[in-house]
């Protein structure tokens, strides 16, 4: 079944709001045929596997249908898990966002009663539980089905399996004979059939068939990631599995934007894709794809349909799909024509239940992998050098240097420190400096640049300097004023507050006794607007320094981070470049300014 657009399925203008926040631009077919049907009232029995997407197939209407003035459950969803129970119930936060008094919650065996029984007193819409939990609340007579408008079951096969059909006949023998009823299972034993004559009337059903099965000549692996150290794992992995080509899916166009940014900053080739640009704009990054002028594309699924591209080394899932069809689709691209081909996939918390759905779904074996570590990063980067220093030592294509190196032997200089200091030079290790002895001899070789690869892990540089150890973040105050600081003085308009004076450049950011402990000589401090509450990192700050400015790696001294600036040490024969080169970019979705 072809895909719709959700503004084609009929739906309020707050539901497209939120998701087009969430950032899908497209139903699934499960989405497709079984949303206009719940829509219109009547009971549906949907097949579909794990993973495809159902969720929203009925949270949507579920959303749709409830009444925000009337403060009592009016729907009721049964998960078998409470694991599956946390996820549904956040996906239906996120699509409920606009939907202005419509509440969701959770409620499952582990949690505390009285979380529950005071979301239930404040008047929770949309409850989401095991079928154990419910039962409890029901018989403390916390739980009122009284106004209860829909019945879901979700995975009514896996609550089958668990022991929980007498649960479920209890739980719809008290719902409202005049409600809506909806199963959702993967397969449809005889005791879920059972259940379905029994509670249902005249259900309209509703089968999407998938391919269950992956391409067999492409190696999944996937890793358990933080999503802070997404971006610096995936600098690494690029790193150390030295690719050259590939396709990074990230799920909204937000997350696309800021992570070509990012990668931009620290060194690789890279372009987006996505829904918001037009197809003329769309056909050239393609374009120049194919022709290999990109090392990584950037891009949502909706983009990726469609694209043709041989030769892809891998994929990365940087966001997991939101469903197994898409992630068939999206490591496709790579194994083309009997290649073999990769696919890394990136999991963060609870999403480990979604991987594991994923791979149910495609009954493939995807591989946990762990990270590698920095010491690994290094000895990748110099075995790389090695080999092209090597190669270029065999084919002898490189002006000779003798008259310098015999000035250096002549004042008593061992061979061997002198080669030793021209790599420590090659790989960066002193500012940046053209020597006579310019070969080059990484060069010759594309992507394969000490320095550059330096430069792109800049959280992970190492140096002669001594750098401080960055603080642990404070945890902050909660009060219902905002603090400001002794040394800021008292706004001269009413209600703008100090932070956006300081925004504004009205005032000076001074520095306290510990941010002038750490200030080495020969450097400059830089002010950056930006700092923890913005959700910036040293690493960003030292990318985008090193990527956009242009200067050595070792430039960049102590970085203090404060909750809305940051203090940069820069050496000063660049100071003025980086206030200059970095003065009102965009910078973590906002413009940045320094001085």
């Amino acid at each position: 079944m072809e895909k719709k657009l959700f503004t084609e399925l009929g739906l309020s203008s707050e539901v497209l709001k939120a998701i087009a926040k969430i950032g899908y631009e497209q139903a699934s077919p499960i989405q497709t045929a079984s949303i206009p049907v719940l829509m219109s009232g009547v009971d549906v029995v949907g097949q579909s596997q794990t993973g495809s997407g159902k969720t929203a197939a009925f949270a949507i209407p579920a959303i749709e249908k409830v009444d925000a003035s009337l403060r009592a459950p009016q729907v009721l969803i049964l998960c078998p898990t409470r694991e599956l129970a946390v996820q549904v119930a956040e996906e239906v936060a996120k699509l409920a966002f606009f939907k202005r008094g419509v509440r969701e919650l959770p409620i499952y065996g582990g949690q505390s009663y009285e979380r529950q029984f005071r979301g239930l007193q404040n008047g929770a819409q949309i409850i989401i539980g095991t079928p154990g939990r419910v039962m409890d609340h029901l018989e403390r007579k916390s739980l009122n089905l009284d106004n209860l408008k829909m019945v879901i079951l979700d995975e009514a096969d896996r609550m089958l399996d668990m022991g929980f059909v007498d649960d479920i006949r209890i739980i719809l023998k008290k719902a409202p004979a005049e409600r809506q009823t909806v199963f959702f299972s993967a397969t449809l034993p005889k005791p879920i059939l059972d259940l379905i004559k029994t509670f249902t009337r005249k259900p309209v059903n509703v089968a999407i068939e998938a391919q269950a099965m992956t391409i067999p000549n492409i190696d999944q692996v996937y890793y358990e990631v933080d999503r802070r150290s997404k971006l610096d794992v995936l600098c690494r992995l690029i790193d150390i599995q030295d690719i050259k080509f590939g396709i990074i899916f990230c799920s909204t166009k937000m997350m696309v934007d800021e992570l070509v940014e990012h990668m931009m900053a620290r060194g690789y080739s890279a372009d987006k894709m996505h829904g918001d640009m037009t197809q003329v704009a769309r056909e050239k990054v393609i374009g120049k794809f194919r022709r290999r002028g990109l090392e990584f594309l950037v891009a949502t699924d909706v983009a990726a349909r469609g694209l043709d591209v041989d030769d892809i080394e891998v994929v990365f899932n940087y966001d997991l799909p939101h469903d197994g069809e898409d992630y068939i689709h999206r490591i496709g691209r790579t194994g083309r024509a009997g290649r073999t081909g990769r696919a890394i996939t990136f999991v963060s918390g609870r999403e480990i239940y979604k991987m594991q759905n994923i791979i149910r779904f495609t009954k493939a074996r995807i591989r946990r992998e762990k990270i590698p570590s920095l010491d690994e990063v290094e000895e990748k980067r110099a075995n790389v050098f090695f080999e092209s220093l090597q190669e270029t030592l065999q084919k002898g294509k490189f002006k000779k240097q003798d008259a310098l190196i015999e000035r250096l032997l002549d004042q008593n200089y061992a061979a061997t420190d002198i080669a030793s200091a021209l790599i420590h030079l090659l790989t960066g290790g002193d500012k940046a400096q053209s020597s006579p002895a310019d070969a080059a001899p990484a060069r010759d070789k594309e992507r394969q640049e000490p320095q550059r690869r330096e430069q792109r892990e800049p959280r992970e540089r190492s140096s002669g300097r001594e750098r401080p150890q960055r603080r642990e973040r404070e945890p902050r105050k909660e009060s219902s004023r905002e603090e400001r600081p002794k040394w800021a003085p008292k706004p001269k308009v009413q209600g703008e507050s100090w932070a956006e004076r300081l925004e504004k450049k009205d005032i000076q950011a001074p520095e306290t006794a510990a941010d002038a402990v750490s200030r080495e000589p020969g450097m400059k401090r830089i002010t950056f607007g930006a700092g923890q509450e913005h959700g910036v990192e040293i690493g960003d700050i030292v990318g985008a320094i090193i990527g956009v400015a242009k200067i050595p790696r070792d430039a960049v001294g102590a970085i203090r981070m404060k909750s809305k600036h940051s203090f940069v040490d820069v050496l000063e024969e660049h100071a003025a470049h980086v206030i200059k080169k970095l003065n009102g970019i965009e910078f973590k979705e906002r413009k940045l300014w320094c001085k």
